[in-house]
């Protein structure tokens, strides 16, 4: 079973509507149970990194799945969660799967970085093919070794991170149109 993390402001409509269109079964969860069930892991973010992580009960339950080998896809702000902390909210710890803290946008940059983007993807990428896909940010992880591609808005950033059976996107894959819907689906179709 796929499961679908709800912490109580992610984009879980959309995200729903995706996983319905591609004809992949899933289910809301919102407990501990409800992940030790999972097959595989999906964390829809959007709002405030702090209140995401304080709003996040099943902290230790996603690590605990995640080092047990379970595909875990984090989606915009479930990306960020990934890494240690946030400029955002500096007193609110990350899962620290990643090191690095989550940057805000010089202030010469209009935010939120709100639109079409192209997608830079190196040939390791799993999930990810060239072509376009939606952001809405004002915070970004800055290039790390796992990145699987990057995107340029006033700096060069990482637009999704892959290893092992952690992957995540900074973009919105379920409001990117035909490249997004393969994104989950290729996702979706990873062995467990």
């Amino acid at each position: 079973m796929i499961a679908v993390y709800d912490y109580g402001a992610g984009n879980l409509r959309s995200v729903q509507n995706t996983l319905a269109e591609i004809g992949c079964e899933h289910e809301i969860v919102r407990d501990d149970d409800g992940l030790r069930r999972a097959s595989k892991i999906i964390l829809p973010g959007v709002g405030h990194f702090g209140q995401m992580m304080r709003s996040l009960h099943v902290r230790e339950t996603l690590k605990e799945r995640i080092a047990a080998g379970v595909p875990f896809l984090g989606i915009c702000l479930g990306m960020q969660a990934l890494f240690e902390a946030s400029e955002e909210a500096p007193d609110a710890a990350g899962l620290g799967l990643f090191a690095g803290i989550v940057k805000r946008f010089p202030a010469e940059s209009r935010v939120p970085h709100m639109g079409w983007d192209e997608l830079e993807v190196r040939p390791c990428s799993r999930l990810l093919k060239p072509g376009y896909v939606y952001f809405a940010h004002s915070y970004y992880v800055p290039e790390v070794d796992d990145a699987s591609a990057f995107c340029t808005y006033g700096v060069r950033y990482t637009a999704a991170i892959e290893t092992g059976n952690v992957f995540g996107v900074q973009f919105h894959p379920e409001k990117s149109g035909p490249v997004g819907l393969g994104i989950v689906r290729r996702f979706v179709e990873l062995p467990c």
